[in-house]
């Protein structure tokens, strides 16, 4: 991967609008010639982030994602922001859509119309053997085409056999946590457990 100079670096901090940060710095920034900026921030030991970067991990993911035929951002390039401590990026096009979690904040009721798809859609993604821990509404993007796609995938993982039980559960149980952690206490997560089991 090249190394991205400091002028660069500077160019799209000033130009790109921060659309998600966390204490360490930002972490995605909307471009204006309209490709993202993903930094990674990592808490991994230097040299195992270097031997193994995170936006490289990343472009992975989205391909083996597409090859499944599951929709996400199209990664064009990745490089190192600071390879001494790790630190790497990536620049993708977007993926169109909006958020299941803005579009149940915006209309819980209507919302229960996409379960059945949404239940669907996780028990594909268990299907074809893949275990994503993030697995939660602000990842999941309804299309313009009403299908589904992924973002934010880094620590998605496509296992070798089949899920077990054990990993699903797992897995929906993630879903539950993060809605707790965002007070979105009143979704209707039986309802989709429910109907994850109608169509296993």
């Amino acid at each position: 991967m090249r190394i991205v100079t400091a002028q660069e670096l500077e160019s799209w901090l000033s130009s790109g609008e921060v659309l998600e940060k966390d204490a360490r710095g930002p972490k995605v920034l909307a471009l204006p010639d309209g490709y993202f900026l993903k930094i990674f921030h990592t808490r991994r030991h230097p040299l195992l982030a270097r031997l193994r970067p995170a936006a490289k991990h990343f472009a992975r993911n989205a391909h083996l994602l597409n090859a499944l035929g599951i929709a996400t951002p199209t990664v064009t390039e990745t490089f190192w922001l600071d390879p001494k401590s790790g630190l790497s990026g990536c620049l993708y096009r977007p993926l169109p859509g909006t958020s299941l979690e803005s579009l149940y904040t915006a209309s819980p009721e209507a919302f229960n119309d996409l379960l059945p798809r949404l239940a669907i859609f996780i028990r594909t993604l268990h299907r074809k053997k893949i275990y994503f821990r993030s697995l939660h509404l602000g990842n999941i993007l309804l299309l313009p085409d009403d299908s589904f796609g992924l973002i934010d995938f880094l620590d998605l993982k496509r296992n070798v056999l089949p899920l077990s039980a054990w990993h699903t559960k797992r897995n929906l149980k993630h879903l539950e946590s993060y809605l707790n952690r965002k007070k979105l206490t009143d979704f209707p997560f039986k309802k989709l457990l429910k109907l994850y089991k109608i169509y296993s």
